[in-house]
């Protein structure tokens, strides 16, 4: 079952508060802790995550633990580009190491990104 699977995921997301650049880190597996509060550590602004949006990071969470799960088949797994002189294969495992991934979220009434920082499981994935 996914949910065994031991695998950390960073998310990060600037801090909203006006005059703050702060980078609010977080591990998406602690998304699930019913008081999860994150910190900036510029400002020191706290961030509580309601139940909607709690609900939205779990449904990514299991998105990642499913990918983790099926680690063993993405070497075999390709995404076709079509392109002029034909098609091109790119393995999946490439572009989960290459491609940067982020969540776009309504929080507070406005528009947030937070990017998503995956560890492989071993220093072989993804090879």
């Amino acid at each position: 079952m996914a949910e065994n699977i031991k695998a950390k995921a960073q998310v990060d997301f600037k801090c909203m508060s006006e005059k703050c650049d702060g980078i609010i880190k977080f591990n998406l597996m602690d998304v699930s802790k019913e008081n999860l509060q994150v910190i900036c550590p510029k400002c020191h602004s706290s961030y509580d995550f309601d139940e909607e949006l709690r609900g939205n990071m779990n449904k990514l969470k299991k998105l990642i633990l499913a990918v983790r799960e099926a680690e063993h088949i993405l070497g075999d797994c390709n995404v076709s580009v079509n392109v002029p002189g034909g098609e091109v294969k790119v393995p999946y495992a490439l572009l989960l190491t290459r491609l940067n991934t982020m969540i776009t979220l309504e929080v507070g009434g406005k528009k947030v990104d937070f990017h998503l920082w995956v560890e492989p499981s071993s220093p072989d994935t993804f090879r």
